[in-house]
């Protein structure tokens, strides 16, 4: 079996271990679901060693027949841009499973959530058959709905069908823009959900959709505009692009620890893998005509998701409307067709997904000890928790884009990239970097500074535990190895965005 399919399905049979366990054989369960998420955690680091980083070709490509009357086939592969997406998915759901020791409530359906959730991510990362990428898509979103309406908190059936009608919503679309290129494409492509194929024949202008509707043209709009819009709307739910975003933070809030970390850490970034991928990738020449409106969306995500953030009180939908922010850099960047804005791009995927993954396992860490996310509600916690103090502080920085930590270098690329061609975009995005600075600096200020809140203790609020920190620490390093040392993922990035950059016309 090949490294792209072990990576993808090895879970499953962690799903079926458990599944046969006894009922009440919790601690197995764990050991389990630990165990089926280290494989492809070390499968995915061989494939980052072994990757090619002087091609952007597709690597690691399997391809074998599925739904043969259809031209369906199990296309996998990854370049520079799933790569390190399809690592970060496996270190995720490895240390989300020990973030998650201490649920007590149906461990076993939990875990096998879980590992299903992770075959579901993986799998949209490596498909390169637009069937199989929609269907991998499709598995991810029943089991974050489990978790979120079963696990959750007091809102969590509310939170968890908010989340499935938003996804739902946006997978229609999808399936729609789908159908219909496989509709204009009319036998002229052996395989006609192949993704590079289907990108080869969109920008060859081979593509128009005149079979379908009158010379291509539908309301007035070319056919292709239409499927562009449709895809982006699906991908724009997902990032969740403003105003799309609402589902987020009351998904965020309800969750489990653990399935924020995995929802900020990895699945908002499917939608800018999306957006990038297949909006950008696939539409190089429709694309141009959508970039203002996308750099606009992206802008005003930065501004107001950094305002909304600082009127928060409560520490979770504080992180939860950060993620809005940071997020609209990757959006900003990508349409402004520059080298260095979509690598920026890329990298704020990557980069944001340790931070914020890190500050989500930072507030279950406050909320497990005082049982409330009342930011006002703490109080000169350095006392009893320094160690929990320099953890948080390093997430936080990272978060900010401090320089020597991972966010920053992302930040700077997406706005030297941004500014070469919306300048002003560019720099009202710096406000939100100095919005971001502020309300962070005063979060810090009112959890660990001033005088002890008198409520806590060494007993009721101590220091980080070893679980804990084997949780964070890698995450904070992740943090600061990318601030110090950026090459090691933007030498991986690099070709890939560079031959997205010369397909969309841009430069720098």
């Amino acid at each position: 079996m090949d490294l792209l399919t072990l990576i993808t399905f090895s879970p499953l049979v962690g799903v079926l271990a458990i599944l046969f366990l006894p009922k009440n054989s919790k601690d197995a369960a764990r050991t389990v679901a630990a165990a089926a998420t280290f494989i492809p955690l070390v499968l995915a680091t061989k494939m980052w060693m072994d990757f090619d980083t002087t091609t952007a070709a597709y690597q690691f490509v399997e391809r074998v027949p599925w739904i043969t009357s259809l031209g369906v086939d199990y296309h996998v592969g990854v370049d520079g841009l799933s790569v390190p997406l399809v690592w970060l998915t496996s270190l995720l759901l490895f240390l989300g499973v020990f973030a998650s020791w201490k649920i007590e409530q149906g461990v076993k359906g939990y875990m096998m959530l879980l590992l299903l959730l992770e075959v579901g991510i993986n799998g949209v990362f490596c498909s390169l058959d637009f069937f199989l990428f929609y269907v991998f898509w499709e598995i991810m979103l029943l089991p974050m709905y489990f978790l979120i309406g079963i696990w959750g908190g007091p809102r969590r059936e509310y939170a968890a069908i908010k989340f499935f009608l938003y996804t739902l919503a946006g997978s229609v679309l999808m399936l729609l823009a789908i159908v219909g290129l496989y509709l204009a494409v009319d036998g002229r492509l052996e395989s006609p959900f192949s993704i590079p194929e289907l990108s080869a024949l969109v920008s060859s202008g081979q593509l128009t959709g005149s079979n379908l509707v009158n010379e291509g043209v539908l309301f007035g709009w070319p056919f292709l505009k239409w499927v562009f819009v449709f895809l982006f709307i699906g991908f724009a739910i997902k990032v969740p692009v403003v105003p799309f975003h609402t589902w987020l933070p009351d998904a965020h809030v309800e969750a489990p620890t653990a399935i924020s970390v995995i929802l900020a850490g990895i699945l908002l970034k499917l939608g800018t893998y999306g957006i990038l991928r297949i909006n950008l990738g696939m539409f190089p020449n429709v694309a141009p005509d959508f970039a203002f409106i996308g750099a606009m969306l992206g802008l005003i995500a930065i501004i107001y998701g950094a305002c909304v953030a600082m009127a928060q009180t409560d520490f979770k939908r504080l992180v939860a409307y950060s993620s809005v922010s940071h997020m609209g850099y990757v959006l900003l960047g990508a349409c402004a067709f520059t080298n260095e804005g979509l690598n920026g791009a890329a990298m704020q995927m990557f980069t944001h997904g340790t931070s914020s993954a890190l500050l989500f396992l930072i507030v279950g860490v406050a909320y497990d000890r005082a049982h409330h996310r009342e930011i006002d509600g703490f109080g000169g916690l350095a006392k009893l928790a320094p160690v929990y103090l320099g953890v948080t502080s390093i997430g936080m920085f990272a978060a900010l884009g401090l320089p020597g930590m991972s966010g920053f270098v992302s930040e700077a690329l997406v706005l030297f990239g941004a500014w070469q061609t919306y300048p002003v975009m560019a720099s009202l995005a710096v406000l939100g970097i100095v919005i971001t600075a502020a309300f962070i600096l005063w979060t810090l200020q009112r959890v660990f500074l001033g005088p002890l809140n008198e409520k806590y203790d060494s007993e009721n609020f101590p220091d980080v535990t070893g679980r804990e920190l084997f949780t964070m620490i890698p995450l904070a390093f992740l943090c600061v190895l990318f601030g110090v040392v950026p090459g090691i993922l933007l030498d991986i990035l690099a070709p890939t965005m560079t031959q997205l950059t010369a397909a969309l016309g841009g430069g720098g």
